[in-house]
């Protein structure tokens, strides 16, 4: 499966590159049996470790799935799905239906073997896609869902005028992103990036203005920098004290995980990085 790059980016992507790991689902499949020695008992829980690949994993998903008020009769595009963790999670834990796009092929190639191995592809599908150009009609969805994927994207007006074309009148956003914080450059290599070319993060004043300029109405913003940086510092000592676990984002990171995750947790530290959650509205 491959995916065009966007719109005048010549050759290889530089974003695709940094995500591409051929063969995942079955580097986590089998990761995913070592405890339990079988794959009878896998469900879509035990796979959060490893594909809800953003900052405090299924936690986030599911508080920012209420913080949206999901419901069963919700279609919903998840933008910047890769694994589809998420994805999977809210069509198990809400009955929707949902649509994943994703820039890099490998992560929606392994985000459509997980549905199919636990049989939810009647509920959720993956595309490759470029957010900058959604291949979807107007006001088709009534959530447009994103977690950790704005900060590959330049173009943010762009990206947050296509979420706005594609809901519904009265459609809700449901965002939880990596901004930029008070204290600095970033440092790199980060799970997002292993150099600065392909960093665009800005200053969570500059989100809201942004969202609003478009036509969105907010109605929840919160951040969770706090709760970002203890979840990341109690995983890098569970990992000191034990080793990394069968299933973790090492599998995704690959032999620059530690440094990915050392300087994951400085930014966080070091407040040069913050962790926001939005809920906003197209107005009707």
């Amino acid at each position: 499966m491959d995916c065009d790059p966007p719109p005048g980016v010549p050759g290889p992507n530089p974003v695709q590159a940094h995500y591409a790991r051929p063969g995942l689902a079955r580097t986590i499949l089998e990761a995913a049996v070592l405890p339990a020695g079988n794959a009878s008992g896998l469900d879509v829980k035990t796979l959060a470790p490893v594909d809800e690949f953003h900052v405090r994993g299924r936690d986030a998903t599911l508080e920012l799935a209420r913080a949206v008020a999901l419901t069963p009769s919700d279609r919903v595009l998840d933008v910047g799905c890769g694994l589809g963790g998420a994805s999977r999670c809210l069509v198990s834990a809400f009955g929707c239906k949902v649509v994943g796009i994703d820039l890099t092929a490998d992560y929606v190639e392994t985000a459509g073997h997980l549905a199919a191995h636990f049989g939810l592809n009647h509920r959720v599908r993956y595309e490759c896609a470029d957010a900058l150009a959604l291949p979807f009609r107007e006001a088709e969805f009534d959530v447009v869902w994103t977690q950790h994927a704005a900060m590959n994207i330049a173009d943010k007006a762009g990206l947050y005028a296509e979420m706005y074309r594609v809901l519904k009148p009265g459609g809700r956003l449901a965002l939880y992103d990596i901004l930029a914080g008070e204290g600095g450059e970033v440092h790199f290599p980060s799970p997002w990036a292993r150099e600065p070319s392909i960093s665009f993060l800005i200053k969570p004043n500059v989100l809201n203005r942004l969202l609003i300029d478009v036509g969105f109405r907010i109605s929840r913003w919160r951040d969770t920098t706090e709760l970002g940086r203890a979840w990341f510092h109690q995983m890098l000592q569970r990992i000191r004290d034990s080793g990394p676990p069968p299933l973790g984002f090492h599998l995704l990171m690959g032999d620059d995980f530690r440094a990915m995750a050392s300087n994951q947790l400085r930014n966080l530290e070091e407040n040069r990085i913050a962790l926001i959650e939005v809920v906003a509205r197209k107005s009707v």
